[in-house]
């Protein structure tokens, strides 16, 4: 499988939706289904999750990281 690196800008209402839905399939230990600039993708119930801050000259970046092994 080839690397990808991508980043995909969503309203506030359309990444409060997916935060949502994710949250819930965590809860319910589900796997979660999202597709990410045409490709569809499957987060299995194994996953870990992390949260990263990033701080530079003024700017700030808040991460909210989902990680899994194939």
């Amino acid at each position: 499988m080839e690397d990808r690196d991508v980043e995909k800008t969503y309203t506030k209402e359309e990444f409060v939706s997916k935060l949502r839905r994710l949250a819930d399939c965590i809860e319910k230990n589900e796997n979660f289904r999202i597709s990410v600039a045409g490709e569809a993708l499957y987060v299995p119930d194994r996953a870990t999750f992390s949260i990263e801050h990033e701080r530079s000259e003024g700017s700030h970046e808040l991460e909210f990281q989902v990680k899994w092994e194939d």
